[in-house]
């Protein structure tokens, strides 16, 4: 299910979905599950850290901790691949890591998965994913977990608060997990839903001006298609990173908010900033929620567009199969729909483009849409 609550959204392809559906859920009521004596539901449906379960140690260092796990939850229709979000308040010296336990339709249930540890600042907590880990029934690629042998039917999250001693704790505001089964067949080319032009104001950053800054950070400019997307995003809505988080950024660099995304979405396990999960849990903090989803078409995503909500998404093309885009292939690269014109074409933010003033694109629409389905 798809909130249109949600005000930032990082939207990766599907391609065709079993009976044309989405299989998953959106963000758990967190106030309607089962809490442990350990937390205190708050009055807007979060869960805080009232008294600590044990200790435990993590990167050398000593936290105290409490544990939150949702029931087992069944979508309506087996899937291969889940991607967790979740939205966070972590002050210095916590984080909170997210466990995802699968059962698959034979029954089998898998380990314990960690889909990583995760903070909104890196000054003491190095946040990061968890590899692998992989078993008969599922293994986590980064950021998703995916189906080993035979499809998955049902899930259960576990989220771990941890903080140190002495040290404010985290509050878990949201989780949600987009459970789907990707096809290598793609669809015919969707129906517009209107025939009418529609364009957000959303900015234009290139990524492209940041070639060689902050290279520690997932190698600088040129690979943070997703950061400079989300920046966009924050930018429409007037939430860009407080002035205060990029003091560290030299001030002869254009655009400076953006290497501030890119260190706040930069997952030190993975090394890069390509992190779906990261980048909408950045978001969450600037922004009231943000979650990751699957969609089908793009006549799905223009709802969003006419609801006044960009999209981030993530596209992939060989040579030749994207007319005008800034980069001749990619194996993967994130953008930002805005719009579109009367003819149905998307009005996409293409942070690859060699300047801000030549980011807009309009892409014909079957080539996007396959670049983005695939």
């Amino acid at each position: 299910m798809v909130s249109l609550l949600a005000l930032v959204l990082l939207v990766v392809p599907l391609g065709i979905l079993t009976h044309g559906r989405v299989h998953g859920h959106g963000a758990i009521r967190l106030s309607a599950a089962p809490v442990p004596s350990q937390y205190a539901v708050t009055t807007s449906g979060s869960i805080r850290f009232t008294a600590a379960k044990g200790t435990r140690t993590y990167a050398g260092h000593s936290y105290e901790y409490g544990v939150w796990t949702s029931a087992w939850s069944t979508p309506a229709h087996p899937f291969t691949q889940a991607i967790p979000s979740w939205n966070a308040a972590t002050p210095t010296g916590s984080l909170i890591q997210v466990l995802v336990r699968v059962r698959d339709t034979s029954g089998h249930v898998s380990g314990l998965k960690s889909l990583g540890s995760w903070a909104s600042t890196d000054g003491v907590v190095a946040r990061s994913s968890a590899g692998a880990q992989s078993d008969a029934v599922a293994r986590v690629a980064t950021d998703t977990l995916v189906a080993t042998g035979a499809a998955l039917s049902s899930y259960r999250i576990t989220v771990r608060l941890l903080h140190q001693p002495g040290r404010q704790a985290p509050t878990l505001r949201s989780i949600g997990i987009v459970t789907s089964t990707p096809s290598a067949t793609l669809p015919a080319t969707s129906v517009p839903w209107r025939r009418t032009a529609v364009e957000l104001t959303v900015p234009h950053y290139s990524q492209m001006t940041h070639r060689g800054e902050n290279v520690a950070y997932g190698g600088g400019g040129e690979a943070w298609c997703s950061p400079t997307s989300l920046a966009m995003v924050l930018g429409y809505y007037g939430r860009l990173p407080a002035r205060s988080s990029y003091r560290w950024v030299a001030a002869s660099y254009p655009d400076r908010w953006v290497n501030a995304v890119a260190r706040s979405t930069y997952d030190h396990a993975y090394e890069g900033t390509g992190n779906w999960p990261f980048n909408t849990a950045y978001a969450g903090t600037r922004v009231p929620d943000a979650f990751v989803t699957r969609l089908a078409s793009l006549r799905m995503a223009e709802r969003f567009i006419r609801a006044r909500i960009p999209l981030e998404l993530s596209i992939r093309f060989a040579r030749g199969q994207l007319d005008g885009a800034p980069i001749s292939a990619t194996a993967g690269h994130l953008v930002v729909l805005v719009g579109f014109t009367a003819a149905g074409n998307p009005v996409v933010n293409d942070p690859a483009a060699a300047s801000d003033a030549s980011v807009r694109r309009v892409y014909d629409r079957g080539q996007f849409e396959r670049a983005w389905l695939r």
